[in-house]
């Protein structure tokens, strides 16, 4: 999975790897020891004057890498930020 602000590239293996790499690089140290979702409703706020926050539900219901891939496919859609990538497993039947 490749994500890309600008010039700047993050890769992981999953959204979590990628937002936590975007964590520590736009927060400068201030916000590090914030939770993966506190984190994004922070960053969000930041956002807000491109990416509504109605946008992001960040319920306990969701997982964290769900909540990661919502994210970077919000900040993909309103163009702060190109996702490519991503990998979907095939459903098993049976």
């Amino acid at each position: 999975m490749l994500f890309r602000i600008g010039e700047r590239e993050y890769s992981g293996k999953s959204a979590v790897d990628i937002v936590d790499a975007l964590k520590f690089d736009m927060t400068e140290g201030k916000h590090q020891q914030l939770s993966l979702r506190d984190f994004i409703v922070w960053s969000m706020s930041q956002l807000s004057d491109r990416i509504p926050l109605r946008e992001l539900d960040v319920s306990d219901k969701l997982s964290n890498e769900m909540l990661a891939l919502n994210y970077l496919l919000l900040r993909d859609e309103y163009g702060v930020g190109a996702l490519s990538g991503i990998y979907v497993a095939p459903k098993c039947n049976g």
